[in-house]
């Protein structure tokens, strides 16, 4: 009896062993395979880390250029931004001119006639006075 149950222990023994090569077998296939993948991410990787950065340098170059030409149109913004401001008192004052001769005379003008007197205001401040800058010579 005692050599059945030697021969049913070494016969477990030995099953259990085909089953741990065989599962090792695979076990190294796995590891082999994410070796290789590994490798490959980290080479991949490699690229995308040198093509970003030069990504990187040529927006920072690109972000540069823009804020060179921000800086130099900033004036121009400036310019309107007062150019804007004198558009809106020359509009006042017309208005109040116009006004002024409405109240002052005892029929209404009409539209028409504010609109010729807004015109000539606006005339006065737009024309040029000296012909000199107009690139007309006075003799």
């Amino acid at each position: 009896m005692g050599n059945i149950a030697l021969l049913i222990i070494a016969i477990a023994f030995a099953v259990l062993v085909v089953f741990l090569v065989i599962v090792l077998h695979k076990v190294s296939k796995v590891v082999e395979e994410a070796n290789r993948t590994v490798k490959l991410v980290s080479s991949d990787v490699d690229v995308l880390l040198h093509q970003a950065d030069g990504i990187m340098t040529k927006a920072n170059t690109l972000l540069d250029d823009v804020n060179g030409k921000v800086a130099t149109i900033d004036p121009l913004f400036t310019t309107v931004a007062d150019l804007s401001e004198s558009v809106s008192d020359i509009n006042a004052s017309s208005r109040k001119l116009v006004t002024r001769l409405n109240r002052g005379s005892t029929k209404r003008k009409t539209t028409s006639a504010s609109a010729v007197v807004l015109a000539k205001t606006a005339k006065k401040f737009f024309v040029k006075k000296d012909k000199t800058e107009a690139g007309v010579k006075v003799n």
